[in-house]
């Protein structure tokens, strides 16, 4: 991982694991976390990447203690206002974006094009570790997440609601996935962690399907 000692970071935060366990990362190699940046649809109530509702990602951040920027785009424009959003924290004096890629280049060299654009460095702190390792580390710091989405073509609406442990890696290895979902099979919202003032209790309301996925509806944070 690139050094972030004392540099100001903002982190491309989707809500899920691995843009969780990237921070986790960043925090630990001295880097000063001042936002996350989260893009959301484009009526601006859910992200656009893992359709989690705005108070839950907001939930988050206020438990993280680390403020959230949010933006609001379709998938066309993402590109040109994830731009905009980082010309805005350029200024604000942040250095460095931290993103959860594992080990999609294309993914990579998307997130260095745009922060090169915008005069940001990049830092990807999970870059060719092994998926399962990580995997196996995101438990074992006491991170807790849930499926949210799943790829209807790879994995059931069955699997939503579903804890990350030992016993959903198993049954997800059995289905004929890459337990890390790293390819887009399944994405997740963590709920606690080392990182995290106390765990986040949610509220669902039913399983839906859109186009090709199949997501868990949320009713934000219960009280």
């Amino acid at each position: 991982m690139k050094a972030v000692s004392g540099e100001s970071v903002f982190c491309s935060w989707s809500g899920g694991k691995d843009s969780c366990l990237a921070l986790y990362h960043a925090i630990q190699g001295g880097g000063k976390p001042k936002c996350l940046l989260n893009i959301l649809t484009e009526d601006g109530r859910v992200s656009r990447s893992h359709g989690l509702p705005k108070s839950v990602l907001e939930e988050q951040a206020r438990r993280i203690n680390v403020p959230i920027v949010f933006r609001s785009a379709t998938w066309d424009e993402y590109e040109r206002i994830f731009l905009e959003a980082l010309g805005e924290l350029k200024m604000k004096g942040i250095e460095t974006g931290v993103f959860g890629d594992i080990d999609i280049e294309s993914h990579r060299k998307w997130c260095m094009r745009v922060c090169n654009t915008a005069g940001i460095r990049t830092c990807h702190p999970l870059w060719k570790r092994s998926r399962r390792e990580l995997l196996q580390e995101f438990l074992e710091l006491g991170f807790q997440a849930t499926i949210v989405v799943t790829k209807a073509d790879k994995l059931g609406p069955e699997f939503l609601g579903r804890v990350i442990n030992q016993d959903t890696i198993r049954q997800l290895t059995e289905a004929g996935v890459d337990p890390s979902g790293e390819l887009g099979e399944y994405h997740t919202v963590v709920t606690g962690g080392p990182i995290f003032s106390s765990p986040i209790p949610l509220k669902s309301k039913k399983r839906i399907r859109r186009g090709e996925y199949w997501f868990l509806e949320l009713d934000g944070v219960a009280d």
